[in-house]
This record gives C-alpha cells, structure tokens and sequence, in this order.
C-alpha cells in the first residue's frame, strides 16, 4: 500500500507513557548534521566515534574500553553475556528491566544464563540478598552465580546512592560476582543525587555500565562502558555478530558528541527529574491518588481508580500501566513543559472531581 501524500502526524499533545516518544534533542541533532557532511571511516574508526569515546573517559574519569549499540536490550545482553558463561547466572532484582522488558535477550546472548530474581523495597536490590541467593545451593545441578546486575534509575523511578552501589558491589565481590549497570536512565540519576559519574560508577565498585542515550536525547545509541578492561576482550565481535556493529558509527556516535560537549546529557536529565517533580506536586494535592513508590526521577507511579485511567485515556492520555509494580506511571522527557504537566494534572483533578 503506498503511502498518502498527507504528512504524517504526531501524538496531538506530549505524553507521558515514556521518554522514548520524545523526538530528538536539538544538540544530537545538530551533531549528526555536522556528521553528515563528506565521507568518513566505516566500523567506528571515524573521527566522531573517537571523540565520543574519549569525551566519555573524561565525564567518568576513567580510561575505560568503549562500545556503542543500537539499544539498550542489546547493550544490556551483550554486556552480561561477556561476564557469564552459560551455566552462570546473574542475580537482578525482581523487577529489574532485565527481566521484565527485554524478551529473554541476556539468557540468549550469553545461551542461556539464568536470571536469578532479588527482593528490595522500591525496586532496589538488597545487599543481603545477593549473599542469600548466592549460598542457597552449591551443588552442580545449579546455575552458578556470576554477576550482579542493578538498574539506574530503577523501574519504580527510584535511585541507587553511591553508599547504596558501594555496599551491593562490596558484598558482590566478597562473593566473587562482577557489577554490571543498567543506565538507560542513569543521566537522571546523575542529576538526582548531585554526585559524579565516577561516584555512581566505579568508585563505588562497578565494572560494566550500559550507558542511556536513547532516553536522553538521541535517535538511537547506548554506551557500554568497561571500567575493568579484561572483562572487554573480544567484546567487539559480540557487538558483530549481534548485529550491532554499525557500518556508519559516526551516526552513532555524533549525538553522543553533542550531548556530552554541550552538557545536555546532564541538562536533559534535570529538566525531565524537575518535570516530574512538578507533576508529584500536583497529584499530592488531588484526592483519591495514592503513590506507588518515591518519586526520584524522571517517573511518577500511582494508583489509579479504574475511572479514571479510563477517563484520562478517553481524553488522549497515553500511559504504560504494566511497568514496575502495576498501577500507572507517567514519565517526563527532554521536551516536557511545565503546560504538559499542568494540563494532564487539570484532566486528573477534573475527573476525580467526578467520581
């Protein structure tokens, strides 16, 4: 069927189901123009890779090995599977993306590593339950456990404190377990706890980190970064065989240069938390709402009368209700306004007002 000649045409207002239907922040934008312009190397030996390479090493104070992906499920399994083999397993929070969101894409990447499932109040991973998991069996009919995985900010919109990371990597090595991270939206934990990269990174114990860029601002792209260069070798032809070894990486890499030079990552990411902010401050006033988990970052979680969900999607409200611990969650982006807050918090308090 050919396509109509009528332009095509965006949601009618911003929405809040997720910050992946935010379009692309102006500073990627403009990166990947200046990209566009003449030839360049292919397989991410171009200019453009090697600057957001080493604009990465500068942010985390880190001489760290590199990798760029299409998306975070990929960035995410092929970070795993090059810590595990595949009669290891990796211990992750109950609700941690990499359980709930990602198709099974670690237990395929690594052939079959098993998830081993964490309790934690507010989707954090207890300390005490990686010892707990990891003592449970000994026997050779079990999956052994090899790596801890957290995911910053979590999926109930809460953050891990550099304590919090310092404690789990600290009980993780007296295990023998590796660290991995789970960033997609690790800029908005930056901008949450005021600390550096390097604090919620390797000085607090991590060894790898899947860096969002998606979620902040870009088309596509994350970042893998190895904070523990062994553990990186022959990553490059997990990036390959995955299909994620982009011919044209410097269409990859450019937003990341106008993200990082610019200070968007970090800006991005404090609009989106203030956003959200907002909109916390206005559904604390409205009866009849009752909040799911504490609200900080870029994501608000509350229970819902059925009603009115109802009544907000009657009223072209898009939002996810399966993510998390149930109820509905209403994410900020890059490009939310404080208009687009108050006017989904106005369509809130009217239906409510109805009940």
């Amino acid at each position: 069927m050919p396509l109509s000649a009528e332009p095509l045409q965006p949601l009618p207002r911003h929405q809040f189901a997720s910050d992946n239907y935010a379009g692309i922040c102006p500073e990627s934008w403009r990166a990947m123009e200046r990209a566009n312009v003449g030839h360049a190397r292919a397989y991410g030996e171009d200019a453009w890779t090697l600057r957001a390479s080493e604009l990465l090493r500068e942010i985390f104070e880190h001489d760290c090995d590199v990798y760029f992906t299409f998306n975070g499920t990929a960035a995410n399994s092929l970070a795993l599977a090059a810590l595990c083999q595949s009669y290891h397993s990796i211990i992750c929070h109950e609700l941690a993306h990499v359980e709930t969101d990602e198709c099974g894409g670690p237990e395929f990447f690594s052939n079959g590593t098993k998830l081993l499932l964490a309790s934690g109040k507010d989707g954090r991973i207890q300390p005490s339950e990686i010892r707990r998991i990891v003592h449970r069996r000994k026997d050779l009919h079990y999956p052994v456990p090899k790596v801890v995985t957290v995911t910053q900010a979590t999926e109930l919109g809460t953050v891990y404190s550099p304590t919090e990371l310092v404690d789990i990597s600290s009980e993780a090595r007296a295990c023998g377990l590796k660290v991995h991270m789970d960033g997609a939206r690790f800029a908005n934990a930056v901008a949450s706890l005021g600390a550096t990269p390097a604090e919620l990174t390797w000085k607090a114990g991590i060894d790898v980190l899947c860096f969002g860029g998606t979620k902040n601002g870009m088309a596509v792209g994350e970042a893998i970064l190895f904070f523990d260069r062994s553990l990186s070798e022959e990553f490059k032809y997990r990036c390959k065989q995955a299909g994620q070894l982009a011919s044209k990486m410097r269409f990859l890499a450019a937003p990341w240069v106008g993200l990082l030079e610019s200070g968007a990552w970090l800006n991005n990411a404090r609009h989106a938390n203030n956003m959200a902010e907002r909109l916390e401050g206005r559904l604390k006033k409205l009866p009849g709402i009752s909040f799911i988990a504490p609200r900080q970052a870029n994501s608000v979680f509350v229970d819902l009368p059925e009603q009115v969900a109802a009544g907000l999607r009657a009223r072209g409200w898009v939002f996810y209700t399966f993510i998390g611990a149930g109820g509905a969650r209403f994410m900020c982006s890059w490009d939310t306004t404080t208009e687009d807050v108050d006017h989904l918090a106005d369509d809130l308090t009217s239906l409510l007002g109805s009940l």
